[in-house]
């Protein structure tokens, strides 16, 4: 029986296949997938146990740890300010983040070794000023202290860069940032990093609100999106998944105990990056509204015109990313080849490359525990995948067989 342009059958074989290779095999505690297309959820498939140690079957609303799914939210919170004026795509940042004009490009030098002391760095100028765009982009010469590259990044962990508990929040991430060159000038590289932490700051600082709460009131409540947090309240824990890693040798361990989770209370540093909670359904919600031309239910987050902007490619000379991310750059939540960068996410600019089905102006990115999600307007779809693994190798091939399971389940495509 078809179903939205899909055939339940493979819908069916789909829920079968991924349960037996991932779930059954031990490699994912469970799997919730969810399919949306032409006005109606299609799918929505789950398996496994939301908390193995205690024996929790998986449930339709857990509540998960998306970690760089927050991107895009971001992303759109900034397109909100962009429409509204407050700021432009090819603003330099330091107009809005004056602690940015002195930032250069790593020259040479080490962090110092002493605690009480700042990085000691030796820097060249920019070649042009870091603009928002490079942001949106990752390509503002920023990264991430887990790249374990360079003593850019050495400098990141040592002064603890993007950490929850930072005290001071996103002022003082800022603060600190500021005190670490570039390592490279922006819009020469793309690099994984810090930059919607940034982003986030640029809303807060704009808008007048923190950014929690502008993503509540502007985006998650007009949403229905009653389940998408920077924390669990104690009267949902209940639903909070455990997050697992791989063992030596076979096998998961706890990575994020729910009975103890650090997301049971509130960050000091609400990340832009990868701070956020939420469950499939909210953040199918969200996919839905990109699908609507950003409007869901009557209520207009984003004008068409802006959300068509997530299915471009915003990289420099539509360089794709394979062609500007540095050769010991291995991290990423997608495959490079056959792809752009868009808002905050991975934009499909030729099908071909990538080696699986898609569709060009298809946008997506994922979480660091193995989470995923697509839009793919022209086929009028969105698609969201929950699980709970950090650090697990079979990512990426985790969401290749997703996609080729979702796009083979389909009886007629647009395109």
């Amino acid at each position: 029986m078809a179903k939205g342009g899909f055939s339940g059958g493979r819908l069916e074989n789909l829920d079968e296949v991924m349960t037996k290779r991932y779930v059954e095999s031990g490699m994912l505690p469970f799997v919730h997938t969810q399919i949306y297309r032409k006005g109606h959820l299609v799918h929505n498939g789950f398996a496994g146990k939301m908390d193995i140690e205690r024996n929790k079957p998986m449930r339709d609303d857990a509540l998960v740890r998306i970690y760089s799914m927050t991107k895009p939210i971001t992303g759109v919170a900034l397109m909100m300010l962009v429409e509204e004026g407050a700021l432009g795509l090819d603003d330099d940042v330091a107009t809005h983040i004056p602690q940015f004009k002195r930032l250069g490009v790593y020259a040479s030098g080490m962090p110092t070794l002493l605690a009480d002391q700042p990085p000691q760095f030796i820097t060249t100028p920019v070649k042009r000023p870091m603009k928002v765009v490079d942001l949106v982009t990752h390509t503002a010469g920023l990264t991430y202290g887990f790249m374990m590259r360079t003593s850019v990044d050495a400098a990141y962990r040592k002064m603890k860069i993007n950490d929850f508990n930072t005290p001071g929040g996103l002022e003082q991430f800022i603060d600190d940032l500021s005190k670490i060159p570039l390592e490279f000038s922006p819009g020469e590289q793309w690099n994984y990093s810090v930059a919607m932490d940034v982003m986030g700051y640029l809303v807060q600082k704009l808008s007048g609100m923190t950014f929690g709460e502008f993503l509540r009131q502007r985006l998650f409540e007009p949403l229905g999106m009653k389940d998408t947090a920077f924390y669990v309240p104690e009267k949902k824990l209940d639903r909070l998944a455990a997050c697992y890693q791989p063992k030596p040798g076979g096998g998961l361990k706890v990575q994020d105990d729910p009975g103890k989770s650090t997301y049971a209370a509130p960050p000091n540093l609400e990340s832009g990056g990868g701070g956020l909670i939420s469950t499939a359904h909210d953040y199918m919600r969200f996919c839905q509204m990109l699908l609507g031309g950003g409007t869901l239910d009557g209520v207009q987050i984003l004008s068409p015109k802006t959300v068509q902007l997530f299915s471009l490619n915003h990289l420099p000379d539509g360089r794709e990313m394979v062609d500007m991310a540095p050769a010991s750059t291995q991290f990423s939540e997608t495959g490079y080849n056959g792809m752009g960068f868009s808002i905050c996410g991975s934009v499909k600019v030729d099908v071909a490359k990538t080696r699986v089905p898609g569709t060009l102006g298809e946008y997506s990115w994922g979480g660091a525990a193995s989470t995923a999600f697509w839009v793919d307007p022209k086929e009028d779809l969105a698609v969201v995948f929950m699980t709970q693994v950090m650090g697990t190798e079979a990512r990426l091939t985790l969401r290749r067989d997703l996609r080729t399971l979702v796009y083979s389940a389909m009886t007629e495509s647009y395109q």
